[in-house]
């Protein structure tokens, strides 16, 4: 193949460094563990995590410590009803000391408690899955920017190419016109298309650049001009994707169609708390106290209170005026999140049909490419042969050339698109991890 004679013809002119080459799965691993985003949501999964607990759903008791302090100072004067006798007593001291340990548990509360447990672990389950949605698009978003930078070093590699063939043409054409063969108007046209495909190719070393600094970013790297080479040549293909399988597989395993089940249960889960309140409670309260009291001019100077109380309350809501129109609505969400979770499946029934006729659609053009390919290369052999014996002019080799490189570019579109469509289809059916095996 031509593209290979390219790539070939142009292998020393990159200078590599003892960096080791990255591979697919190297990024993708690099950039779980590194990507600020991926372990921002790894983050937040464990705050669900560490919500999930039987003491934050409500199990287990309360138990409070608690002490306290008073004291008085007072003037007093009493007066003897009988006698009218008149005693006063200044600057009486009165001073309380208690302090005490309280338990209160709810050992019954309708199954509220138990709904609430379930609910902090659905969401837990959810977390899990959040962070699984955010992991797959970032290995889908990288995928797709490893095989865009390959692309732009093989758009580089062919532009490097179509310059040496303009400096070639240059050359010749250069010797021709001094011993009178060429006219300086196919001089003047060669060098114009020499710079024009210098220009390109200095254009396209931007458009390398930018694609790496993306890898840099994608993977957290701490350096954004980090050299980096991997250890693909071509952009591979998966021409063996079956769409039932695909769709199966979507069913079964699509991110997004299982947090939609983690909403539904939640949905189920309201219900079950609503309906909670119309169940009696019964609360558990028990403590122990100690308190002094201390007189200053009494008949007892201190006293000691201490001992142990022990309580359980049972009750039930009989009426609030918000139950029934929390039970209704509580119904409706359920619906709700089953009507979506519906219309979740005919939409991604409707993207992986989507995606599968352009998936379809662009192997067809691929291999059409490769013939346009074919023709195009033994199109420039003749070309060039013709050129050389002056039966050709340069307009004519000029444009024989340009369709060499046109069929090289839309080949490479082609497979690039094909890749975008394989990406989103794995994606989709819960299978982008392949990327990693």
């Amino acid at each position: 193949m031509k593209r290979i004679l390219i790539v070939a013809c142009f292998i020393g002119a990159n200078t590599l460094s003892a960096q080791q080459p990255y591979s697919l799965k190297s990024c993708i691993e690099i950039g779980l563990e590194q990507n600020y985003d991926i372990r921002m949501v790894r983050n937040e999964e464990q705050i669900s995590k560490n919500n999930a607990t039987i003491a934050n759903a409500g199990y287990l008791p309360t138990l409070d410590l608690s002490a306290g302090y008073s004291g008085s100072l007072n003037d007093t004067e009493t007066t003897t009803r009988e006698t009218g006798e008149k005693n006063k007593t200044t600057g009486v001291f009165d001073q309380t000391f208690n302090a005490g340990i309280n338990l209160n548990w709810t050992l019954f509360d309708g199954f509220r408690i138990q709904a609430n447990y379930q609910r902090l672990k659905e969401l837990e389950k959810q977390g899990e899955t959040m962070t699984r949605i955010a992991i797959e698009d970032f290995i889908a978003e990288l995928t797709s920017e490893y095989y865009n930078y390959i692309r732009q070093q093989i758009r580089l590699k062919n532009f490097l190419y179509a310059m040496s063939l303009s400096k070639e043409r240059l050359r010749i054409v250069e010797e021709r016109y001094l011993v009178g063969n060429f006219s300086r108007l196919d001089l003047q046209q060669a060098r114009v298309d020499f710079n024009a495909d210098r220009a390109q190719h200095m254009k396209q070393q931007e458009s390398v650049e930018t694609s790496r600094i993306r890898l840099n970013e994608l993977m957290a790297n701490s350096d954004m001009n980090l050299p980096i080479h991997v250890s693909d040549s071509i952009i591979e293909l998966n021409t063996l994707l079956s769409y039932e399988q695909l769709w199966q597989s979507t069913l079964e395993n699509n991110a997004s169609l299982l947090n939609s089940e983690h909403n539904k249960v939640l949905a189920d889960l309201e219900l079950k708390t609503v309906k909670s309140r119309n169940y009696p409670y019964l609360k558990l309260n028990s403590g122990y106290s100690y308190t002094m009291n201390k007189y200053d001019v009494a008949a007892t100077s201190q006293r000691h209170n201490k001992g142990l109380n022990v309580g359980v309350t049972l009750g039930i809501n009989l009426f609030d005026g918000n139950r029934k129109r929390e039970n209704r609505n509580a119904r409706i969400a359920i619906e709700n999140a089953r009507l979506r979770q519906e219309e979740l499946k005919q939409a991604l029934q409707a993207d992986l049909s989507t995606l599968w006729q352009a998936y379809q659609n662009n192997l067809s053009m691929l291999k059409l490419e490769r013939e346009n390919l074919t023709a195009a290369i033994e199109n420039h052999e003749i070309a060039s042969e013709r050129y050389m014996l002056g039966n050709l002019s340069g307009i004519e080799m000029r444009e024989a050339q340009k369709s060499l490189l046109d069929a090289e570019e839309r080949i490479l579109a082609a497979e690039y698109d094909t890749k975008l469509c394989e990406i989103s289809l794995l994606q989709l059916s819960g299978r982008i991890f392949d990327y990693l095996k």
